[in-house]
């Protein structure tokens, strides 16, 4: 059965090769003008990317990370919400890498069968990497404006976090 991942992508391209022969499509030209069309949106992506790149470096190596948990702790803590999972809900919409990073770290600490280790994995299973997906998915297509973008999609991420902490309460108790 491992033997057999290794011919799937190959059989798959000499499908789509033989398809393109039968119907007659130019198979190496429409692969050169898919290929063109990556870079072009690669290229509008670009700018964005590094973006989000320099805030995220800016934001972990100026402690601005840790001034927001310590300022939010003590409201989360009243709600139930764990100390120890609030920089990883925080992390989360920021920087997928960043966040993986936290989770591992409560993972080890705590174990993944103990209550913060299955909020926290809930938490990363639920939410999304806000900033990063709406820095590629715009900036490839070209959008300027945002409008209410980046509220709806942290409002969604906060909702996933409340709703991560609640479920493993309801279903696991803790």
């Amino acid at each position: 059965m491992d033997k057999i991942g290794n011919y799937i992508i190959p059989a798959v391209i000499f499908i789509i090769i033989i398809f393109g022969f039968i119907k007659k499509v130019p198979v190496f030209d429409a692969f050169l003008s898919g290929a063109k069309q990556g870079l072009k949106a690669t290229y509008m992506m670009a700018g964005a990317l590094i973006g989000l790149i320099t805030a995220v470096s800016m934001l972990k190596a100026s402690g601005a990370l840790d001034l927001i948990t310590n300022s939010l702790m003590p409201v989360a803590q009243s709600l139930g919400f764990p100390a120890e999972i609030l920089p990883m809900a925080i992390m989360r919409p920021i920087s997928g890498s960043g966040s993986t990073a936290l989770l591992n770290q409560i993972l080890k600490d705590h174990g993944p069968d103990s209550t913060v280790g299955m909020m926290a994995s809930v938490i990363s299973g639920s939410s999304e990497t806000t900033f990063y997906a709406i820095a590629v998915y715009y900036g490839s297509a070209g959008v300027k404006k945002i409008r209410h973008t980046i509220p709806a999609a942290l409002l969604a991420d906060f909702a996933s976090a409340v709703m991560a902490v609640l479920s493993v309460k309801l279903f696991f108790g803790g």
